[in-house]
């Protein structure tokens, strides 16, 4: 994989998560070389922002439609 291609973030939330939970499991089995571990650490680093800031955003769309739209009903 190029180092263009290793820093695009993936299209959804759930592209990165699926994304990083391989890079976990390929971590875990302790077979990926030193080069291959600290590539793999560098792209986790850049999905877990992705995912984060996600979150963040939803997060935030939440509390604005919580402030003025969502309300009890009677």
């Amino acid at each position: 994989m190029s180092q263009a291609a290793n820093d695009k973030p993936p299209p959804s939330f759930e592209a990165a998560l699926a994304e990083l939970e391989s890079i976990v499991q390929g971590m875990e089995t302790g077979k990926l070389s030193l080069e291959e571990s600290l590539a793999a650490y560098q792209r986790g680093a850049i999905l877990l922002k992705h995912c984060q800031g996600a979150l963040a955003a939803a997060e935030q769309k939440i509390q604005v439609l919580e402030a003025g739209q969502l309300q009890d009903l009677p």
